[in-house]
């Protein structure tokens, strides 16, 4: 019954979004203009309005800012309020063709005690010449683990409680080498600190609090016509990172992160989108830095963090369908594991997933979105921004 009413409370508010568009044109049909410029907009009206021109582009004005908040429900974090914070802006306000540099600020507050603020977007410099990706966000979770590994992840008897603070700081800083190719160097920052753990022997020994600093580079080719929403386009990356002792991290390790994504127009309205992801690492993984996947990204539908190990994979194909006005709907189809070294790859652990989504055009082409993804004996109902690839 809980869950009926957090999602029937979301519903409305997807259908007060939905709505957004029609009533203006309303009021012009059927209301001499002069009599409404003398009435006193009420609260209601005075939000419609507000939704009614966020996703107009202002961006060639300067920064281009709009907020939207309310009630959500999500299977990992159970029912909670979420702030977002919109922001597109042209590095050359005299050219407003090129697509825009994009910023979003974020804070979500839960019953389950979960509480995280961060800000992500990317900068594009005049003429495209470099970029800019950053992520920085702070979390204080209240979470559940089974261990690490398929094996561990799998059995329901190992779920356990404990709580964690973790902060993180990713960014780049790439150059555009040739042709829609780019090119430069990352750095990033995460600590973790666990406590309360239910059972403690599932964590291998492994300290409860790590910090950790890398250094590394990003090559990507890019030829999407939009970063936050892509219509068509292909974008590939492969990130290699370090994290050395001479940095000061007490647990040693190398990343390697892949990354193919295609989109490409079909009929009036939808677009088919392809993401093939994968997370290598290699020495010593501290836990929190393990692969995982779930929550709100790509794999929805399956609780974030409970699947970890050294890699991950996953594999995913969405149709994203135009509706009305700013009305969307998506559906997927994937599948994905993780494991700790290929030769221990196997087809009878790989995990489906497919799911079915809302999506609101927020800004322009800046979608907020709700999904409810289903997994092997899991299923989730996120909301979030952007696009989950």
């Amino acid at each position: 019954m809980r869950l009926r009413k957090y999602i029937l409370t979301v519903l409305g508010i997807i259908l007060s979004w939905a709505c957004a568009d029609a009533n203006p044109d309303e009021k012009e049909d059927n209301a001499p203009s002069d009599s409404i410029a003398s009435q006193k907009k009420n609260l209601i009206q005075k939000v419609i309005d507000y939704f009614e021109e966020s996703n107009e582009d202002h961006s060639a004005d300067g920064l281009d800012i709009s907020f939207i908040g309310g009630p959500y429900y999500s299977s990992d974090t159970k029912f909670g309020i979420g702030l977002v914070a919109a922001g597109l802006y042209h590095t050359d306000k005299a050219d407003s063709l090129s697509q825009p540099s994009n910023v979003s600020l974020y804070l979500k507050a839960t019953t389950s005690m979960f509480f995280q603020l961060g800000v992500e977007g990317y900068h594009i410099f005049p003429g495209d010449t470099q970029r800019i990706t950053y992520d920085v966000n702070f979390s204080s979770v209240k979470s559940k683990f089974w261990g690490i590994g398929y094996d561990m992840d799998v059995n329901p008897d190992n779920e356990s409680k404990f709580k964690y603070l973790a902060s993180e700081a990713r960014g780049s800083f790439l150059w555009h080498f040739k042709d829609k190719i780019f090119l430069g160097p990352t750095a990033s920052f995460d600590y973790v600190n666990g406590r309360g753990f239910e059972k403690p022997w599932l964590w291998d020994g492994q300290s409860d609090r790590t910090f950790n600093v890398g250094i590394g580079f990003k090559l990507t080719y890019d030829s999407r016509d939009n970063i936050a929403n892509a219509y068509k386009g292909i974008y590939l990356a492969i990130e290699q990172r370090f994290n050395p002792r001479f940095l000061l991290n007490k647990y040693a390790f190398s990343l390697t992160e892949l990354t193919a994504n295609g989109y490409q127009s079909l009929w009036t309205g939808a677009v088919i989108a392809g993401s093939f992801h994968s997370r290598l690492t290699y020495g010593n993984t501290p836990w929190g830095l393990l692969s995982t996947f779930g929550g709100s990204h790509v794999m929805r539908g399956y609780f974030e963090g409970r699947y970890r190990d050294k890699c991950e994979a996953d594999i995913c194909v969405e149709l994203r369908q135009h509706i009305w006005k700013r009305n969307g709907v998506v559906a997927w189809i994937g599948a994905g594991t993780v494991f700790p070294e290929f030769k221990a790859l196997r087809w009878s652990n790989i995990l489906p997933n497919w799911g079915l989504g809302y999506r609101w055009e927020f800004k322009k082409r800046v979608n907020v979105r709700i999904d409810f993804g289903f997994g092997r004996h899991e299923s989730g109902f996120m909301f979030g921004i952007n696009e989950a690839f």
